[in-house]
């Protein structure tokens, strides 16, 4: 008998739970969207702003402040924020209190190429980005680079933006008639002959450990190129 009240008692709980559990959730639903909350995740107003994410939300889906939280669709409204040239990734998500959250990851781009065509930049995944009139990255800019021989541009860029000193010191890359990179430096105006990319990573080393020496000997501003093509050694012109 006591095990027949326990069960009824357990099944009388379950009931009550599920009903409380259906009319919380219903009544979330009926829940209005109060408010729209953008956050961007690699920096703020950079390639695309709050007002261009809300703009592209309302010509999609028109006002959606005040709108029930049962009418939005969060998927649909990340595949439209992913649509956006200047935007890698988006997750949209509604809170409990109601606010409508975007989470936004901005394209990072890592060299800008001006063709006679047209100017746009690389990204780190390699894909072309277009310029922004919000904002202009402080990247290198790439010359001489033919269609056929943007994939080594490309590493090339990756790896100068992957090395922080490289970052602040490379400002463009530059590909000449036999296919050499040159590299351009923003202090000392210097150019840094790098050849093919064989041993690239080598050669990198060897001229970090070039701008070791010289900065700490005080000789940096004494040179005009560094080339960097022969094995094991530096051979630099005075300027």
């Amino acid at each position: 008998m006591k095990k027949y009240i326990n069960n009824i008692k357990a099944i009388l709980f379950i009931g009550i739970v599920a009903f409380l559990f259906g009319f919380a959730s219903k009544r979330n639903e009926l829940k209005k969207v109060s408010d729209i909350d953008v956050n961007f995740t690699n920096g703020d107003n950079l390639f695309i702003t709050y007002e261009m994410v809300n703009k592209l939300l309302i010509q999609n889906y028109g006002e959606l402040k005040s709108q029930p939280k049962e009418n939005i669709i969060l998927r649909s409204l990340e595949r439209t924020l992913k649509s956006n040239e200047m935007i890698e990734d988006a997750d949209v998500f509604l809170t409990i209190d109601g606010k409508l959250g975007a989470s936004i990851k901005q394209r990072t781009p890592i060299a800008r190429v001006n063709d006679e065509a047209v100017a746009y930049y690389i990204d780190v995944k390699g894909d072309r980005m277009p310029l922004s009139a919000n904002y202009s990255a402080r990247v290198p800019l790439l010359s001489g680079v033919t269609a056929n021989d943007i994939e080594d541009a490309y590493k090339l860029a990756l790896l100068i933006y992957s090395d922080s000193f490289l970052q602040k010191q490379i400002i463009g890359i530059e590909q000449n008639s036999k296919k050499e990179f040159v590299l351009r430096t923003r202090i000392g105006n210097q150019q840094i002959e790098l050849g093919s990319l064989n041993n690239v990573k080598s050669k990198i080393e060897k001229l970090k450990a070039f701008y070791n020496k010289v900065l700490k000997d005080k000789t940096f501003n004494k040179y005009q190129i560094i080339n960097l093509i022969y094995a094991n050694q530096v051979v630099c012109t005075k300027k």
